[in-house]
């Protein structure tokens, strides 16, 4: 008889004794780890596993609930089951897509099996009546604590359950993938596949809201800062238009998903894409640029604003360059000029400089500038010594004429404090961010987050001398600044432009891969790069040659390198 296995715990710092095979969820129960919230999950020498997980070997682990950013992807992959599990039953006619996150949750809709004749979406307006009946099978099927069992499939028998699924893009995917085996999550005899693990069972999904939105649904569950707590939040009808454009030309295009995708790279069209790609960008360049010509009497600012890694200093230079072609004189001036000194910037919970809140600027003497300079006032601008904390005058000035037009770009842009000493009709107002509607299938799309992530990996690694494992830790932050300082005002924008190139991912696949691939395994990053390189495996990567036919004024210059622009 073989010897227990010793498995330390970190929630309680202690080591456990258990028998070969004994499941993750036994030994939760063994322990005593009594968490506040519900266990979803575990971190297993770093990498996340669900419950069933079986213990051969000695391992360190550590359980997670809601309040972990994986817990609550295994609670989000669940509720999309169930969601798919009820579609099936009850309009087996129609084919379910989950097709991007937003602020209120994730946008589905039902679609006809046959698209339009344009190659768009056919997709069914749902009644309330037909609203009520997914939310109250669901809700049953949550109520049943109905398992969800994982089990490992040769791939041609798991795409030939996808196609009877009427799922064509999911079958595409592992089809083209090349993977001998795939795995295959079931629940009640209803079967899908995830790029990560579920909840024990439906049970779990206590939480969640299901409405209709637009000719679709919206699925909303809590924030991870409030587990469990539905939070109502300001409907976003610009974003998703951007998004719904994005999705439907997607879907002209024959790209909706990755699978696709992969398809069309495989058979030697990337270069058609990435053509296609860059024509579309440039027009909705030239749209902006239009719509300040057509303000061009009121308008003397324009600011720009988006997420990190969205590419807005790109889109500053692009919107200008459109600008010059239509007779417009823009100057670019830098927000983080106009930083208080440092001493008197102020300071987060921790007591540590909080350089992204709106305090950090200062915001009258910038509002006093850009006043003297609608007056026809010659200005002397500032510049800000990051190395000292100090701001100085270094000589430079500036006079605007009746042609010239600024150009501002920071995550604060379009927070309406910033300018609320300038009259609003001199202001245009932009959004940028990485809108993508590209989908790995039809029930999982993937992460803007994500997308932005791995292009800010590439950038660090390749200009910043940052570290893969140093952008993973400080992502955390990075996001909490975006949700406090630049997602609450994205409706505040006069257009919108989405940064996203259907092609990107395969780019930045090659140059991610290799990054990814340093992080050490006892590193706590590890875990996000584990996951990030899993999500990349489903990407077929671009070749140097196909690269190297990108534009040197495309957006994704910005971040591999061979920009024709200075950043």
């Amino acid at each position: 008889m073989k010897e227990e296995i010793k498995v330390f715990c970190e929630n309680l710092e202690r080591t456990y004794e258990c028998k070969p095979g004994t499941t993750l969820r036994e030994l939760l129960d063994m322990t005593d780890c009594r968490q506040t919230l519900p266990v979803l999950a575990a971190i297993v020498d770093n990498q996340l596993k669900e419950l069933s997980f079986k213990i051969y070997v000695p391992h360190i682990v550590r359980f997670i609930d809601y309040s972990h950013r994986d817990g609550q992807r295994c609670y989000n992959r669940s509720i999309i089951f169930v969601l798919q599990k009820t579609v099936a039953e009850l309009f087996p006619q129609y084919s379910l897509v989950i097709d991007y996150n937003m602020q209120n949750g994730m946008y589905g809709e039902l679609r006809e099996l046959e698209p339009e004749e344009d190659g768009s979406p056919n997709v069914v307006n749902l009644s309330e009546n037909e609203i009520d009946a997914i939310r109250n099978r669901m809700q049953q099927l949550i109520d049943a604590d109905l398992p969800f069992t994982r089990e490992k499939l040769p791939t041609q028998e798991a795409v030939e359950i996808f196609r009877s699924q009427n799922k064509p893009e999911k079958a595409m995917l592992h089809e083209v993938r090349g993977r001998f085996f795939t795995t295959v999550y079931f629940l009640d005899g209803y079967a899908d596949h995830f790029y990560g693990p579920l909840t024990e069972s439906t049970g779990a999904l206590s939480s969640y809201k299901f409405e209709s939105f637009s000719r679709g649904f919206l699925i909303n569950t809590p924030p991870i800062t409030k587990p469990y707590e539905i939070v109502r939040l300001p409907y976003q009808y610009k974003l998703f238009d951007v998004f719904k454009e994005n999705s439907d030309w997607c879907s002209i295009l024959g790209v909706k998903g990755v699978g696709a995708l992969n398809q069309a790279i495989l058979e030697g069209r990337a270069i058609d894409l990435i053509q296609i790609a860059e024509a579309l960008h440039e027009r909705k360049y030239a749209d902006i640029a239009d719509e300040i010509f057509k303000r061009r009497q009121g308008v003397k600012l324009v600011l720009i604003s988006g997420p990190s890694s969205s590419g807005k200093t790109s889109t500053s230079k692009r919107v200008a360059l459109q600008s010059r072609v239509l007779g417009l004189n823009p100057y670019i001036i830098e927000m983080d000029n106009y930083f208080v000194d440092r001493e008197k910037t102020p300071k987060d919970a921790e007591g540590n400089y909080d350089f992204e809140v709106l305090g950090a600027l200062d915001v009258d003497f910038l509002n006093l500038q850009l006043n003297q300079l609608f007056s026809g006032e010659r200005v002397q601008l500032p510049k800000f010594d990051f190395a000292t904390g100090k701001r100085f005058m270094n000589g430079a000035t500036l006079q605007l004429g009746d042609k010239d037009i600024l150009i501002m770009e920071g995550i604060h842009a379009l927070n309406p404090r910033l300018t609320e000493h300038l009259s609003p009709d001199k202001c245009f107002r932009i959004y940028a961010s990485a809108l993508t509607s590209l989908s790995l299938d039809e029930n999982n799309n993937i992460s803007t987050s994500d997308n932005r992530l791995i292009r800010r990996l590439v950038r660090d690694g390749q200009y910043r001398g940052i570290t893969p494992e140093q952008t993973i830790l400080r992502w955390p932050s990075v996001r909490r600044g975006e949700i406090n300082n630049i997602f609450p005002f994205q409706e505040n924008a006069d257009v919108m432009f989405n940064s996203a190139l259907i092609y990107e991912l395969p780019v930045l696949k090659f140059y991610a891969e290799p990054l990814l691939r340093r992080i050490s395994p006892a590193s706590p990053a590890s875990t996000e790069s584990i996951r990030l390189l899993k999500f990349l495996s489903y990407i077929q990567e671009l070749q140097p040659s196909e690269i190297a036919t990108i534009t040197p004024t495309s957006i994704i210059r910005e971040f591999i390198g061979g920009s024709s622009f200075r950043y």
